[in-house]
């Protein structure tokens, strides 16, 4: 499995995520930018996990069914012509980061995976979940991680 190279020009993978981004803030998704994608993918999946929430993985936000020639994702949007589904807040799209006041830094980690077919979800897929469905069909896959605390 190749990797893929998934940055952003907000913050350097490991740093801290600007509050813009926060649900507390203007809760808009952060600029994405990614290379490497393997000619045999079919497809793309974001995801955007908090692995640190007090009740195992928080999902943040999910897009799938992104075409493999899309390369980046702009600020506030989902990456061009993918599907967003529900995030743990409950509602569809992006949900910042908003982790309890008070707990140290939580880490948001940003999955991009390129697939050999579209995964198998259920209606309103969990953190878990995703990674189960993507398991056999991962070409390559690649993870940007950002810091932040309130």
């Amino acid at each position: 499995m190749t990797g893929l190279a998934l940055r952003s020009t907000a913050f350097a993978d490991h740093g801290e995520i600007p509050q813009r981004f926060s649900r507390a803030d203007g809760n808009v998704s952060p600029p994405l930018e990614w290379s490497g994608v393997p000619d045999t993918a079919e497809e793309l999946l974001l995801l955007c996990e908090d692995p640190d929430a007090p009740g195992g993985p928080f999902l943040h936000w999910l897009v799938t069914g992104i075409d493999p020639t899309v390369t980046a994702a702009p600020e506030g949007q989902p990456p061009p012509g993918g599907r967003e589904w529900p995030n743990d807040f409950g509602t569809p799209g992006w949900g910042g980061p908003h982790p309890p006041v008070g707990d140290r830094p939580h880490r948001y980690r940003f999955h991009l995976y390129a697939l050999s077919g579209p995964p198998r979800l259920p209606a309103r897929p969990r953190a878990r979940d995703v990674e189960r469905a993507v398991e056999g069909l991962v070409l390559a896959s690649g993870v940007l991680e950002g810091r932040y605390g309130r």
